[in-house]
């Protein structure tokens, strides 16, 4: 009995141990995730909105074991989270929820492709992932500045935090459309304090308008901070200073991207790159390379990307290529490289992508199979209107593995498109710039294979050819011609059911939208814009039940929104901006409960702004101005809500500002001008908003105080992200106080009151380096207190 008694203390002793394990497929137990950590992660998953996904996650159950979920992998011997990849998942967040700063066993954690905006990284928290060495928070819509504590992760190897202005092409919707969402921004931290203790990173991605213009000595950092790096890709981030040969010493580069920065200085090739034994990619386009470039470069053996194109005051002669086989991307349109020898390209057998000027492509080409073998990708501007251009044609047909093309600057008027429509294999068939004659545009519908078509054409008037129904396989189709198609869109559209993307942004195009466009079942995003169509919008489009995005602006649609617009559940984003709609906002518009933008700015709307407007569960932006709404705005509730942008102005409202306003913290910007609201409004209750950058009060028949109280001098009862202020015509009567703790003001203006005496020195201090643009004309200011700082700003308004 005693012996029996000490197995049961031994499997009570053991217990807690049995119920946080399990068995792998070897049968070796593993310990299971500790509840802890499940907790934590349910939190955080509590802060998504899986509206466009909503079966993402669903394995994140309580009482399940967290190892096993989606996204998760855990430490075998601990039980802890050491990995939490949720990239593309396609949820919305109001920020980052801190509880993921409580994984701090953390060694990957990706983020990227998800919606967290527009708000600001957490400021603290990042240091404590002590363990982390993977980082992707890559285009997810985050703003402001980089945390200081993400430099303070020593072991991080690998490190994204690209981001994009063009948020529809990941989200669907245009989340810039107001201004309110300002970019990732290296300051203070700058970008020498960003890397200096990164030691180890192997890869950095700061890609896409991630602002670098105040880091002019970048490179200098790089070189000094990362030793081991691999990978540097820091496209499109507004450098400012030149490529110094200090990156010389950063042997291990395989990969240089810094494409697309405009603003750098001219400077000639950096040679010291050809030193690098295993340079892969180098991308150099649009970086103001000058001079001659170094045949040497085409000789490296290990180079399979190279892009130096739009350099156009760059030079140089093509040579043999004798040693260029490996290259599979070669870019040099918009450059002045001439062509050497006839048959220059017949080594290149692995490339697949070329972009070039016409006058470079001027060759034989028949006498290089190998790129008739391989190339897949290929772009010709045409640059000189003297080359037989018949020929190069010609030779294009031969490209039977061709996958995609784009043309630019051809005339097809004495150029016949035939080759090009024998190209049976094609996808991807761009062309901008061109003039097409009326069968060389109905030539396209041979080219049934295609499955993206793009016309941005320019100086002709055609119609879109019916033929255009032949493509069948079509899933993205984009007609913009700024001068018009003329007549009608053919009812042969409605033939392509696997389209998902259509935009057609052309003058001329009249008549109502073919019903036939009803047809378009798999549609996702649609665009009609700057076209002169008439009538009612299209009954038809409402019955596009997987559109995500509807957008119809300047084009001559008029009469009411239609109510079955509210069928469109999956709607992310409606857009129905500056057109002739008159009437109500439909009730219906509440059942898009997927909706996070709703523009219905510049039209003819009447009545009073429906309450449930303000309370669609996923919504952040809302745009109605330059209607004819009247009436008052009714409270709401909005604990619930997630608007971060709100524009009411220049419509006929009247009443008290709602105090439902005051109650938005998310909310980043709210312009309520040109309206008739009334009433005394206390300027430190806007304190709440927390996240508000911008606030336009003007032109109204408000009158703006701000009340004495014991917390009123306190630094945290103003705004201090404000950077844009309208008080114009809001019965001022001195400065407001708190205008001094705001020290990045870009816009104000005090117009328009009865604000007498000095303009204050402090105004020219505080804001000297961001203020842009001041108007305090119509006031009863006597004095102007100056400095000795140059001011930067543009407009400066007389009183």
């Amino acid at each position: 009995m005693a012996s029996i008694g000490w197995v049961l203390l031994l499997l009570l002793a053991v217990l807690p141990a049995l119920a946080t394990s399990g068995s792998d497929d070897d049968g070796n137990f593993t310990l299971r995730c500790h509840p802890d950590q499940a907790a934590t992660l349910l939190q955080l998953k509590k802060s998504f909105l899986f509206f466009r996904y909503p079966n993402a996650l669903q394995s994140w159950q309580d009482g399940t074991d967290c190892c096993l979920w989606e996204g998760v992998r855990c430490s075998n011997s601990s039980g802890h989270v050491t990995a939490l990849e949720l990239g593309g998942c396609g949820f919305y967040s109001q920020g980052l929820d801190p509880a993921i700063f409580k994984l701090t066993s953390l060694q990957q954690l990706d983020l990227s492709m998800n919606n967290f905006g527009p708000y600001n990284l957490p400021t603290n928290g990042f240091e404590r992932l002590t363990s982390l060495t993977h980082l992707n928070l890559s285009y997810s819509v985050f703003r402001g500045q980089i945390p200081t504590g993400i430099g303070k992760l020593a072991n991080l190897i690998s490190l994204d935090l690209s981001t994009t202005t063009d948020d529809s092409a990941v989200y669907g919707y245009d989340a810039n459309a107001l201004d309110v969402i300002s970019l990732p921004r290296l300051e203070e931290p700058n970008f020498e304090i960003l890397v200096a203790n990164l030691s180890s990173l192997r890869e950095l991605y700061l890609e896409d308008e991630v602002d670098m213009s105040s880091s002019r000595d970048w490179c200098h950092a790089l070189a000094k901070s990362l030793p081991h790096l691999r990978v540097l890709s820091l496209r499109e981030c507004r450098l400012g200073g030149p490529i110094c040969p200090s990156l010389s010493t950063l042997h291990s580069l395989n990969v240089i991207n810094l494409q697309d920065n405009f603003n750098m200085p001219a400077a000639p090739f950096p040679e010291f790159f050809m030193d690098f034994l295993n340079l892969s990619v180098l991308q150099l386009g649009w970086t103001n390379i000058q001079g001659w470039f170094p045949r040497r470069t085409f000789k490296s053996k290990t180079l399979r990307v190279l892009d130096l194109s739009w350099n156009h005051n760059l030079s140089g002669h093509m040579p043999n290529f004798s040693n260029a086989s490996s290259l599979e991307t070669m870019m040099l349109d918009g450059t002045n490289f001439s062509f050497g020898k006839t048959g220059s390209f017949s080594n290149f057998k692995s490339l697949q992508t070329l972009s070039i000027d016409v006058n470079l492509a001027f060759m034989e080409h028949q006498s290089s199979p190998g790129i008739h073998m391989s190339l897949r990708h290929l772009e010709l501007t045409l640059t000189d209107s003297t080359k037989d251009l018949g020929l190069i044609l010609s030779s294009i047909g031969d490209l039977q593995n061709l996958a995609s093309l784009e043309l630019s600057g051809w005339n097809f008027s004495w150029t016949s498109f035939s080759s090009v429509a024998k190209l049976k294999n094609l996808k991807s068939l761009s062309i901008i710039d061109c003039y097409f004659t009326k069968p060389s545009l109905s030539a396209i519908g041979n080219l049934t294979n295609l499955d993206s078509l793009e016309i941005f054409a320019y100086d002709f008037l055609w119609p879109i050819p019916s033929a255009i129904g032949n493509l069948r396989s079509l899933k993205s189709l984009e007609f913009v011609n700024p001068y018009g198609f003329l007549g009608p869109i053919p009812s042969a559209i409605g033939n392509l059911r696997s389209l998902k993307s259509l935009e057609i942004n052309a003058h001329g195009l009249l008549g109502p939208v073919p019903s036939s466009i009803g047809n378009l079942s798999s549609l996702i995003r649609l665009e009609i814009s700057a076209s002169e169509f008439s009538g009612p919008m299209p009954a038809a489009i409402c019955n596009l039940s997987n559109l995500e995005t509807l957008e119809i602006h300047s084009s001559g649609f008029s009469g009411p929104i239609p109510y079955a617009v509210g069928l469109l559940k999956k709607l992310t984003s409606l857009r129905l901006r500056e057109c002739s709609f008159s009437g109500s906002i439909p009730n219906s518009v509440f059942n898009l409960t997927h909706l996070i933008e709703l523009d219905l700015s510049f039209n003819l709307l009447s009545g009073e702004i429906p309450t449930y407007v303000f309370t669609i569960p996923t919504l952040q932006h809302l745009d109605i101005r330059f209607n004819q709404l009247s009436g008052s705005v009714q409270d709401f509730d909005a604990t619930s809500s997630h608007l971060v942008s709100v524009d009411l102005s220049t419509n006929n409202l009247t009443g008290n500002i709602p105090k439902s306003f005051f109650q938005l913290r998310s909310l980043a910007y709210l312009d309520i001008g040109w309206n008739n609201l009334f009433g005394s409004v206390d300027l430190s209750s806007f304190w709440r908003l927390g996240s508000l950058t911008h606030l336009g009060l003007s032109h109204n028949n408000l009158s703006v105080v701000e009340l004495d109280g014991e917390d009123n001098n306190s630094p945290s009862t103003y705004l201090p992200r404000i950077t844009m202020l309208g008080l114009a015509s809001c019965n001022l009567m001195r400065f407001p106080r708190s205008l001094a703790h705001l020290n990045q003001m870009s816009y104000l203006d005090l117009s328009s009151n009865r604000i007498s005496g000095a303009i204050p020195k402090w105004m020219w201090v505080t804001w000297n380096s961001s203020l842009t643009y001041l108007n305090l004309s119509h006031n009863l200011l006597s004095i102007m207190q100056l400095t000795s700082y140059v001011l930067p700003f543009d407009s400066v308004g007389n009183s």
